[in-house]
């Protein structure tokens, strides 16, 4: 996905630079804030006259919270930091780095560019101590060092890019008084979560609201549910083959995965309006099911940011609440968490620009951000006092990231822009609709094809 809210607001650059303790979010020795980072940080780093420019996707809200961020790095080190935030992105880094005038830091909101841009010879490596202190304290930290880490010019593999700033979307929604009033349980496996779907049905009632209409993106939300049954079917390194196309879209594995999909979406019994009107609900209205009476359905499986598309009043951990898509019991591969994030790299090197990088390895860091409303902070940073997060909505996904043994990256999102943002979702609009798995499979591994 799929980065759906982001709105068109003009960039804005603003000059942070070292500034007093009263400017500051959370004046130091307050709060729930590990401060002896901060400190131990501060003695280590001097900066004083020199700039750190930095460059991503931010704006308005979430700007103004990354900004606060950045003022903790500046009053630390007396450096002149200055970020910029821009709906263009993607676009503009590349034109930067190809002028020579790009910034001493780039946010990218997906690994796919970072990584072209690091073949191209447009990325600093980070270095082997950065990459072994994110092995070891961050949840499932391999799989952010593999996140960040790509080929050189030469072929070369090495560590570029930090894992800042997670999203997850191995969630199912669900209303708790609901659960209570028809005596249900949270299941805490994949088999639980069946049966818990089926005894719904036996019930009488209906489990699942599924919707994949997005205009012209109609189709994403399968991929999600496609991705995030790899992971609970497959080892990992099955599920890295399959989105780089090292094993094809008709793989078993992967036609598996498909038809774990289905199992949910394709039974007129398990799905509210029935297996017909999963391709034409939007996905933003399917989960409003949820919250009629008589509820039209009593589970919705999607992203944090689904909220935001709730009815008005809805207060989240009172009228509505998630879990964690649980994985099977009988598969023994851990607790896989499937979502999104942004990664910081840097694209004009210099002392500050490796400092900041250094900064971000400290639990302030993280806390200042953990503690904002704007900006869906989370983080698997595992030295961090979760205490820090906003509220206990927060808290509870930044616990699933803790917990969290193997981290994936939207699959689709890594995918060349005709398969994972083309092929592969009209093939789950149409497997939805009745088509066969493995026909479906074929078709976009022939558009996959058709790109080499």
């Amino acid at each position: 996905m799929k980065t759906l809210l982001l709105g068109g607001v003009a960039a804005l650059a603003m000059t942070l630079g070292a500034q007093a303790d009263n400017h500051l979010a959370f004046p130091p020795g307050e709060g729930p804030f590990s401060w002896d980072s901060y400190e131990a940080f501060a003695e280590a780093n001097d900066l004083s006259g020199e700039q750190v420019t930095v460059f991503g996707p931010w704006l308005g809200p979430d700007q103004a919270a990354v900004e606060k961020v950045l003022a903790y790095f500046a009053e630390a080190t007396g450096a002149d930091v200055r970020y910029t935030g821009s709906d263009s992105f993607e676009q503009q880094i590349v034109v930067d780095a190809e002028a020579g005038s790009a910034p001493n830091i780039a946010v990218f909101p997906q690994p796919g560019l970072a990584s072209d841009m690091a073949k191209r010879g447009f990325l600093t490596p980070l270095g082997e101590d950065t990459a072994s202190w994110m092995a070891e304290n961050y949840a499932a930290g391999q799989s952010w060092v593999d996140l960040g880490s790509y080929e050189n010019d030469k072929g070369e593999t090495a560590f570029y890019a930090f894992p800042y700033k997670a999203d997850v979307k191995s969630l199912v929604w669900y209303v708790p008084e609901n659960f209570e009033d028809a005596g249900y349980e949270v299941p805490e496996t994949m088999e639980a979560l069946k049966e818990l779907t089926d005894q719904i049905v036996a019930d009488g009632e209906t489990p699942w609201c599924i919707g994949l209409g997005s205009g012209g993106a109609t189709g994403w939300p399968a991929t999600d549910w496609v991705e995030d049954m790899m992971l609970r079917t497959q080892p990992p390194e099955v599920y890295d083959q399959w989105v780089k196309n090292e094993i094809p879209f008709t793989d078993e594995r992967v036609v598996g995965a498909i038809e774990e999909f289905g199992h949910f979406a394709r039974n007129d019994d398990y799905v509210a309006g029935g297996a017909g009107a999963v391709a034409s609900t939007d996905f933003r209205d399917s989960p409003k099911g949820l919250f009629q009476s008589p509820p039209q359905c009593y589970l919705h499986r999607q992203a944090s940011f689904i909220p935001a598309f709730f009815p008005d009043g809805i207060e989240v951990g009172v009228d509505a609440d998630f879990f964690y898509l649980p994985s099977y019991a009988d598969k023994d591969l851990g607790s896989p968490v499937l979502g999104a994030g942004t990664l910081f790299a840097i694209t004009n090197d210099s002392p500050g620009a490796h400092a900041l990088i250094d900064f971000l390895q400290t639990p302030i860091a993280h806390e200042v951000f953990m503690a904002q409303q704007a900006g869906g902070f989370l983080t698997p940073h595992t030295g961090v006092n979760t205490e820090a997060y906003v509220d206990k909505t927060r808290a509870a996904l930044g616990d699933i990231l803790l917990n969290a043994t193997t981290f994936r990256f939207d699959g689709s999102d890594l995918m060349p822009g005709g398969v994972g943002a083309g092929s592969f979702w009209t093939g789950m609009v149409d497997y939805a609709g009745g088509e066969d798995a493995g026909k479906v499979a074929q078709e976009i591994q022939n558009s996959w094809d058709s790109l080499k």
